[in-house]
């Protein structure tokens, strides 16, 4: 019986230990991994993907609660999408940037039809972080100015501007690599700056602050504001009725540009092609990546208006990359949108979301103490967890590591040891598993949650 094939296309089964030592010890002696101190991990071998399942060398499965890193929209090894790569790398499987492609004119024609009234072109990147790069550059070369307004609790890659937009921990450590960036506040009525009680008056005082932070730092000097349109990794923050459309008239009044970063909600997670869209507001540029085709072939880029594409059609754009618009990446691209209608992905996620996730997740709240909110929409949601609902205290300090974060790393103990691969950041679970998930695996996630949260409410010291 064959369970996976291995890197020299041999079959094998689960439990080889010796293919799993191999594995394990390549990556130790040369793997230099992301975000983590190399002494202290041992990251788990993955032997295969499928769907919204994937398994490790001892054949131990794991449903995907986070689409990997909340990219896998269409799940693991999607044979539409590998059909599309594999039949693209046969016939031209690269070609420079400067040069037209068939797949990568297919592709950017298809993003600017589902994007924004006006929307004119889209310049190609390698991924999330160098699109949030060169759509900051657009802006700045546009306007003439500078600055960047971006909120804290956010994040928008780890590159040098992108790093310096980020609003949480990991920007700490690494300087002020981009002195244009100023950070605000933004909204989150569950633990409001602003004394809010009500996500109308959230709404109300946050866009008061945004535009005292733009008149004290100088409207003549801010070329964009950038906002997750859907707050992702810092707790699935929803913005509240009015919020965007709001920030939308500011820039308008200061003439700033409006980037939207839709690299995580973009492509179907919240039920639109572009997060946006729900939140009836009209961006100037918007940033993408992920979900554009799974992270099977990596890749990203900007959606232009037209003004901002007008500013350089007789004047060259600064900027550009080897990679630009790969056959390969656009290719996978391309076959995403034939899948999405094919498959009615968009149809599917608002049905199940509003059907299944949330009133699933609004039972938990109900049930466990230690849920202090659920919010979210679609397939993108969170609990955030605490241990005294009337305090809102949360279940684990802010940023906490080492025997402070131990409470939530427990609550991810147990949703592991029971098959499910969690979404997890702060004090919250995030459900954000493939949109191709079947409904019965959702449930089955959901449940495993529902006993996982068992452990945090065995924390729980409020009344």
């Amino acid at each position: 019986m064959t369970d996976y094939i291995d890197l020299a296309g041999t079959p094998q089964t689960f439990g080889d230990t010796e293919a799993q030592r191999e594995v394990r010890e390549n990556d130790r002696n040369y793997v230099f991994h992301s975000w983590s101190a190399q002494g202290a991990i041992n990251p788990l071998p993955i032997a295969k993907g499928e769907g919204a399942t994937f398994w490790d060398y001892d054949g131990n499965e794991y449903l995907d609660f986070s689409s990997q890193l909340v990219n896998l929209n269409l799940g693991h090894q999607h044979p539409k999408l590998i059909k599309a790569i594999q039949e693209q790398a046969g016939r031209l499987a690269t070609i420079q940037p400067a040069l037209a492609n068939d797949a990568r004119g297919e592709l950017a024609k298809r993003i600017v039809e589902h994007s924004f009234e006006g929307a004119r072109s889209v310049f190609f990147t390698n991924g999330g972080a160098d699109a949030v790069e060169y759509a900051v550059r657009m802006a700045r070369h546009h306007t003439g100015r500078q600055k960047v307004l971006s909120r804290f609790r956010s994040y928008h890659g780890s590159t040098g501007t992108a790093i310096t937009l980020t609003g949480e921990p990991r920007r700490w450590s690494n300087g002020t690599l981009d002195a244009g960036v100023v950070h605000f506040t933004g909204p989150y009525a569950y633990r409001s700056a602003f004394y809010a009680t009500s996500p109308e008056e959230e709404a109300e005082r946050a866009l008061a602050h945004l535009e005292q932070t733009i008149q004290l730092e100088g409207p003549e000097t801010i070329a964009a504001i950038i906002l997750e349109t859907v707050t992702g990794t810092n707790g699935v923050l929803v913005p509240p009725p009015g919020y965007l459309p709001g920030v939308r008239a500011l820039c308008d009044k200061y003439g700033i540009v409006y980037i939207a970063d839709e690299v995580m909600v973009g492509f179907g997670r919240t039920g639109e092609w572009f997060a946006y869209q729900g939140f009836d507001v009209k961006p100037d540029l918007v940033t993408f990546a992920k979900g554009v085709n799974s992270g099977y072939v990596p890749l990203g880029g900007v959606v232009i208006s037209e003004e901002i594409h007008n500013t350089f059609v007789d004047r060259s754009f600064p900027g550009g990359l080897t990679y630009s618009g790969h056959p390969l990446a656009c290719a996978s691209g391309v076959a995403t949108f034939d899948i999405f209608e094919e498959e009615g992905i968009l149809e599917r996620v608002r049905d199940l979301g509003e059907r299944v996730i949330e009133p699933r997740l609004r039972q938990l709240a109900e049930k466990h103490k230690s849920v202090g909110e659920v919010r979210g929409k679609g397939f993108f949601w969170a609990l955030e967890l605490v241990v005294d609902r009337e305090t809102r205290e949360p279940l684990v300090p802010f940023n906490a590591s080492g025997e402070a974060a131990a409470p939530f790393n427990a609550v991810v103990a147990a949703c592991k040891q029971a098959g499910l691969w969690p979404f997890a950041a702060g004090n919250r679970l995030q459900v954000a598993p493939p949109l191709v998930t079947s409904e019965e695996d959702l449930v089955r996630g959901l449940d495993i949650i529902d006993a996982a949260l068992d452990v945090a409410d065995s924390y729980y010291t409020g009344k």
